[in-house]
């Protein structure tokens, strides 16, 4: 890999751009304002998304999508999901025929489920061996102040997952490869809608019982839904799964675990949204998993739960009742 383009300046793409920037790869930023183009260029910040860190001189960005993926052996999407299919037709007639294509993204399309890795291959018309997704316990601002960090660069061709695996090694940022797509990829929607429930119920006041119990339940419901999928189980006990699952539901600086708290604590979806100016991922993704959950005949609760708050208005109160509610089973039946 010797020239690697970023599209999407949002704080999880300026971060990633570092990180591809400090192993040494030739980096550009596609970000969709001139302005804040010109900000990271000249001074070496994003004053909109990362605030207060330096970026390295080396990294260069741009606005001019012709002249930014022109030549990129990496085209790397981190645009919001619910966008990604808009951008990436768009732009897709100026991404070189030989590029690989790697996700950020954690999300499902609302209207078709598709994962972001099926709408990439649909829009681009790339196989999916040409495809990546790069998924984990990535918290975009730790990662940016080059906190230690590691990740699953997923493809189904080893070669490739080893060149975007070199082309990212920065060293406080460890990827590892795996060939299960749909597992890495699919652990990094759900827990989007588990943490939504572990902060709901933080904002409702209970502890850290509850909450280490919605996370193991949560990372069950999880690994169900995509086993059911086609993806690996052991997926799910890895960085993909568990490891993205507990940074999200634990840390402050998880946009869905601080939209479920606020919520837990009697603000509508609408009060959230206007109050933080962001909608959170998991939001968006509930009611196309749950529908994914349903086409597949799995059982699933706590995202059940999440999309009766977010798209239906009940109140989380209620809904945590109703959960705790259910005829308990044995831990490992597949339907609770």
């Amino acid at each position: 890999m010797t020239r690697a383009v970023v599209v999407g300046a949002g704080s999880w793409g300026t971060a990633f751009s570092q990180v591809l920037t400090d192993a040494g790869t030739d980096t550009l930023l596609l970000a969709r304002r001139a302005e804040l183009a010109d900000a990271i260029n000249t001074a070496h910040e994003n004053p909109d998304y990362l605030p207060r860190i330096t970026l390295p001189p080396a990294l260069r960005a741009t606005s001019d999508s012709e002249h930014g993926l022109g030549g990129a052996d990496l085209v790397v999407l981190a645009v919001p999901c619910q966008s990604l299919r808009e951008y990436l037709f768009a732009i897709r007639h100026l991404i070189p025929p030989d590029a690989v294509l790697v996700s950020l993204m954690k999300g499902i399309e609302l209207g078709t489920d598709k994962r972001m890795t099926e709408v990439i291959r649909e829009v681009a018309d790339r196989p999916l061996s040409r495809v990546v997704v790069i998924s984990g316990p990535n918290l975009a601002r730790e990662i940016a102040l080059r906190e230690p960090a590691a990740a699953v660069v997923a493809c189904t061709d080893m070669d490739v997952a080893k060149q975007v695996q070199n082309a990212c090694n920065s060293g406080y940022f460890r990827p590892y490869r795996n060939h299960d797509v749909v597992g890495c990829e699919f652990g990094g929607a759900v827990k989007n809608v588990i943490a939504l429930a572990v902060g709901m119920a933080t904002g409702l006041g209970y502890g850290d019982n509850t909450r280490a119990s919605i996370i193991t339940r949560g990372l069950n419901e999880i690994a169900r839904i995509g086993v059911a999928m086609g993806a690996q189980a052991q997926t799910f006990a890895g960085l993909a799964g568990m490891g993205d699952l507990v940074a999200t539901c634990s840390s402050p600086l998880s946009r869905n675990r601080t939209f479920g708290e606020d919520l837990g604590r009697g603000l509508t979806v609408e009060q959230v949204i206007a109050k933080t100016r962001l909608t959170a991922e998991g939001v968006q993704s509930s009611r196309s998993i749950l529908d994914l959950a349903n086409k597949h005949g799995v059982n699933a609760p706590i995202t059940e739960l999440v999309v009766k708050v977010v798209a239906d208005g009940r109140r989380p109160q209620d809904m945590m009742r109703s959960l705790l509610g259910r005829d308990p089973e044995h831990e490992l039946d597949d339907d609770v």
